[in-house]
């Protein structure tokens, strides 16, 4: 947020994008070591995609804030993640335990990511790989949230079902 403040100077530019590429290492490598070493709790399962959340939320607001990502991409990434985390919880309360995440919303994270590193660097916006990464990262947003919301009701239908 702070280093964003002066967004212009190329060496926060450079220390911004390698900040967030360092952020982003260490958290799939947490996530790795954590399956391989058999260490994957529910809180973990709540923290992990919480922190990410919020460090995301963090960067997208402020770019929106000083005018680098328009309103609708802002206000699609904020309700998307709003929806998932209310419906998150909902479905916990349900099941009595956390769905972990799934690869297509790792996968829009990552587009979302890529996007917001593009901006980072000052990538031309107009470039066909810009507008790829962009419109992808869209229709991945509103797909990830409707696998979100099919598998919550899934579950759901499920534990329903054994109940019976």
């Amino acid at each position: 947020w702070f280093l964003l403040i002066n967004y212009v100077l190329q060496s926060v530019i450079f220390f911004t994008f390698a900040l967030v590429v360092f952020a982003a290492a260490t958290d799939m490598l947490d996530g790795y070591l954590a399956r391989k070493l058999n260490q994957v709790t529910e809180v973990g399962k709540i923290i992990d995609p919480l922190a990410d959340k919020a460090a995301m939320a963090v960067i997208v607001i402020k770019l929106f804030l000083i005018g680098e990502i328009s309103a609708f991409y802002f206000f699609t990434i904020i309700l998307r993640d709003l929806i998932i985390f209310i419906g998150g919880i909902f479905v916990s309360n349900k099941l009595g335990r956390v769905l972990p995440s799934n690869k297509l919303g790792k996968i829009t994270v990552l587009f979302i990511g890529f996007v917001v590193l593009l901006i980072l660097i000052g990538a031309d916006r107009s470039s066909n790989y810009y507008l790829f990464i962009y419109y992808s990262s869209i229709v991945l947003m509103f797909t990830s949230l409707l696998a979100y919301v099919y598998r919550a009701i899934e579950f759901i239908q499920k534990k329903k079902n054994e109940s019976i």
